[in-house]
């Protein structure tokens, strides 16, 4: 199906409203002052273009600004970028963009920045990831005049609008993207439009937001307009989720995210503090099973490992109740997700060993461990530790004990430095690889994930049928073909082939003193969103 013209919804009205047009909310009265806010997640990169951590979004969009934004609906808003459209043939996107944005640096905002952003990645090296997936069907980018970019694809791209609403399309000054010390990593001298400026981080510790004074272009989804409430703003890094919360209910920080079941309870019976959560879109934190060796080259081993856990029984004793059970590789969130999965794997303790009897898993070593040919059931995963998050490694330990009992399966478990993790990834020294995503859209997640050239198939395996269900719902603009056409694939995924164990769909969730208010999810991701609303109350 062909993509034709496309013209937003409201984008008329949104675009007034971005550009401070009659009926936007004004400004709080209250501006000012400073806020302490301790994350569980220290950033392995500030620069908007590496992103890769959910829950380093919100830290992202305080530096720097898309070209779009994601409304609530699941649509698109105008950002840098007040209107849009798309060629009949979906090759062709012409984008307007404001006239009135400078970086914090003084240089303007222009198509010409637009096109070097975007060509950027283009450069070896650089994120040949984003490059090879999110870019794929980038073709070239024309400057038609200072407020006018023109971009053609190879092909049709219905993920491409999402890109330019995602960290990836955060607008960096050509300047700094030439002149940063270490571009990579990013920090205070790689510049975006935002509406705060980092000027101070500390690795380990923290990172420290002025106020932008000149911001006035925030999304037309904002709730006022203008400069950010906030003067400034300080992140700190508290991984410890009983030290986040300690910190709270003694009133060294306003606000933490990454509450834990256990203090849920705690925070909620506090009159002096708010709680709320959201469920992440994207993909489902599951399991992947490493089929290039055994023992999951074995889609009876896979099948039988999943038998072995009680998924709810774990999720409850880690979660308390909090989680949401995932049933899919896409999180259940997603108006893509296919629920005629639920119910189907999980928990079947005789079917396990069944199954594993029948692969020739037969022998029991002194510890009790399966063995077949001499030689141990050994399951070895590789965790990176600046992506675990939510006690994924409390829920691995419950999982070890579980398929240990239950069929006799020795589940290892490292929690390495990132260097490690990607070594041991490179070396294929691995048999399971956990992973969520936080996409917008899940189909990106899944073009990441499942292709036999994804950027992050980690499982080794390749369906042709799979790679043509995925690039078929990319190139088309009907939601309701995308969606059948994504249920094939999770229904390949998860029940044909066994490639994934679905755990849990990610939450996040915010507790805050109850003076500040503005807090929020991210309406794309599900995440916190940044602190360009937030203010101080009386």
């Amino acid at each position: 199906m062909k993509l034709s013209k496309v013209v937003p919804p409201l984008v008329l009205a949104l675009a007034l409203t971005a550009c401070g047009g009659q009926g936007a909310p004004e400004a709080a009265k209250s501006d000012g002052g400073s806020l302490t806010w301790a994350i569980e997640t220290e950033p392995i990169t500030f620069n908007p273009h590496q992103w890769a951590q959910n829950k380093a979004r919100l830290l992202v969009f305080n530096q720097f600004d898309a070209l779009l934004a994601k409304d609530a609906k699941g649509g698109y808003a105008p950002w840098l970028a007040t209107s849009w459209e798309v060629s009949d043939d979906g090759r062709t996107y012409t984008l307007r963009l404001r006239d009135d944005v400078t970086f914090h640096d003084g240089t303007k905002f222009d198509a010409a920045a637009v096109k070097a952003n975007l060509e950027k990645f283009s450069e070896p090296d650089y994120n040949p990831a984003v490059k090879a997936i999110q870019l794929r069907t980038l073709d070239k980018v024309e400057v038609v005049s200072a407020t006018t970019v023109k971009i053609t694809l190879n092909e049709p791209d219905t993920l491409f609008l999402d890109f330019l609403a995602s960290p990836y399309a955060g607008q960096v000054s050509p300047k700094s993207l030439r002149s940063a010390k270490d571009l990579k990593a990013g920090g205070p001298d790689l510049v975006g439009t935002g509406p705060f400026i980092l000027d101070r981080y500390v690795k380990g510790q923290e990172a420290h937001y002025r106020r932008n004074p000149a911001y006035k272009w925030p999304p037309a989804t904002a709730a006022h307009q203008g400069p950010a409430h906030l003067a400034e703003l300080t992140y700190r890094f508290l991984p410890e989720a009983a030290v986040r919360v300690g910190a709270l209910t003694s009133g060294q920080v306003d606000v933490i995210e990454g509450v834990p079941a256990t203090e849920v309870k705690l925070i909620k019976a506090d009159p002096d503090l708010t709680y709320q959560t959201a469920l992440n879109s994207g993909t489902a934190f599951s399991y992947y099973f490493n089929t290039s060796h055994a023992p999951f080259d074995d889609k009876r081993v896979r099948q039988a490992f999943r038998e072995a856990v009680d998924v709810d029984a774990v999720l409850n004793s880690v979660y308390q109740g909090t989680a949401t059970r995932a049933w899919s590789i896409v999180a259940k969130s997603s108006p893509f997700y296919d629920a005629t999965l639920e119910g189907t794997f999980g928990g079947d303790t005789a079917k396990a060993n069944k199954l594993l009897d029948e692969a020739g898993w037969t022998g029991r070593d002194s510890e009790g461990y399966r063995t077949k040919d001499g030689k141990r059931l050994t399951v070895r995963a590789v965790a990176s530790a600046p992506f675990v998050r939510d006690r994924r490694d409390i829920l691995a330990q419950a999982i070890q004990a579980q398929v240990k009992q239950t069929a006799g399966i020795d589940y290892q478990i490292k929690i390495v430095d990132q260097g490690t993790a990607q070594k041991a990834l490179d070396d294929n020294a691995y048999e399971l690889f956990e992973n969520s995503r936080g996409d917008s859209d899940a189909g990106a997640a899944l073009n990441l994930i499942l292709p036999e050239d994804a950027a992050i198939n980690r499982t080794h395996f390749h369906d042709p049928d799979v790679d043509k269900w995925l690039a078929a719902a990319a190139a088309d603009s009907d939601t309701a073909e995308r969606a059948r056409l994504y249920a094939k694939v999770q229904q390949a995924a998860v029940t044909e082939h066994a490639i994934v164990f679905p755990l849990y769909v990610p939450a996040d969730q915010i507790a805050a003193r109850k003076s500040v208010q503005g807090l929020g999810f991210d309406p794309a991701s599900g995440t916190p969103r940044n602190a360009y609303d937030v203010r101080i109350g009386t």
